[in-house]
């Protein structure tokens, strides 16, 4: 498993939706990019900043922020602590 170092985080992000509330299907090409998504690691963060985050926490993180990483299939985000903008 990736584990972030100083003050990144791992995150996996939620998967986009794929129909609207009212029942109409959104095609891939029209589908926003997530903004929500699960910490599954964070680093040690630094000396004169703790880490606020933690493993299981759901986020919500700024539109293009971070560096998506793929492992085995699967995307996962890597943000700095800075980058998260709430905790849900």
């Amino acid at each position: 498993m990736i584990r972030p170092l100083a003050d990144r985080v791992l995150i996996e992000p939620q998967e986009a939706q794929a129909q609207t509330a009212s029942g109409l299907y959104i095609p891939d090409t029209a589908k926003e990019k997530p903004q929500q998504g699960t910490v599954l690691a964070a680093g040690p963060g630094k000396k004169d900043e703790p880490m606020e985050v933690k493993v299981g926490d759901v986020v919500l993180y700024g539109k293009y922020s971070g560096t998506e990483v793929t492992v085995d299939d699967k995307k996962y985000l890597i943000v700095k602590q800075s980058d998260i903008l709430a905790i849900l």
